[in-house]
């Protein structure tokens, strides 16, 4: 099995902000692909500039056989999305966010931050700090509290910074969604280029059935997010025990996009 850190180098080429599958139009995307598969045991295989049948296998071979910067093997879809490019190129060819500007974003992260380690007491849903994020909203103690948080976050940032809170004064993950006045990145929008994803912008999962999770951008790795979440836990459980920072959240999960305030 290859890490994606054992790659050869053969091109300068950074990711093109869209994910490449077949029918390519951009005949020097693929051309290097196809060298870059053929340099790391993927072939044979003509470097034609032609995303079909062979250069599908190809991928899927290398998928198959590499992992992530993570250490997980990669999905084997054939398709070159932001992962699979930075295990083919390195993550140095990709944009990257790490940074916001000063503002109610960098203030509302830079709280969510302060927060980590905070885990709920007294039952499932309890607890000071939890219910404190709660009461922000107007809830009581005992409800599921992803969006609460998101939202004190950004209610401590803008009384400090004397503005208005932008966000849905909401507990609730797909009010917040639909209600939302800031800017809308659709999740197959944020698939195709990472780079419109920035820290600070909060991050929507729809889980069905009017269930969903929610937490805040804090750095985006390819085509991995750094994130600050409530009531998750380590493995990403919509129903967690706490406030965690996770990075291995994938940019292809969040399923509904990302707002940006």
């Amino acid at each position: 099995m290859r890490s994606y850190k054992s790659i050869i180098k053969l091109n300068n080429m950074n990711y093109p902000g869209h994910i490449i599958k077949r029918g390519e139009t951009d005949q020097a995307i693929v051309k290097a692909i196809q060298q870059q598969l053929v340099a790391l045991g993927c072939g044979p295989l003509a470097i034609d500039g032609d995303y079909q049948d062979k250069t599908i296998r190809a991928v899927k071979l290398f998928q198959s056989r590499t992992t992530d910067q993570n250490g997980n093997l990669l999905e084997p879809d054939g398709k070159v999305g932001a992962i699979t490019w930075a295990s083919l190129f390195g993550i140095i060819t990709i944009h990257q966010n790490d940074t916001t500007k000063k503002g109610l974003l960098m203030r509302a992260l830079e709280i969510a931050a302060t927060q980590v380690g905070v885990r709920e007491i007294g039952g499932a849903n309890c607890g000071p700090e939890v219910e404190k994020y709660l009461a922000s909203v107007g809830l009581p103690k005992g409800n599921s509290w992803c969006m609460s948080f998101v939202y004190w976050c950004f209610q401590q940032a803008a009384t400090e910074l004397t503005v208005k809170n932008p966000l849905v004064k909401t507990g609730g993950v797909l009010k917040g969604w639909n209600e939302a006045t800031g800017l809308k990145i659709k999740a197959a929008d944020a698939i195709n280029n990472p780079s419109l994803i920035k820290p600070g912008q909060i991050f929507i999962i729809d889980h069905g059935g009017g269930l969903g999770h929610t937490g805040i951008v804090k750095s985006v790795n390819g085509g991995f997010l750094t994130t600050i979440e409530g009531n998750t836990n380590n493995t990403q459980s919509r129903e967690g025990i706490g406030v965690f920072e996770l990075t291995t959240r994938k940019i292809k999960n969040i399923n509904k996009g990302f707002l940006q305030y």
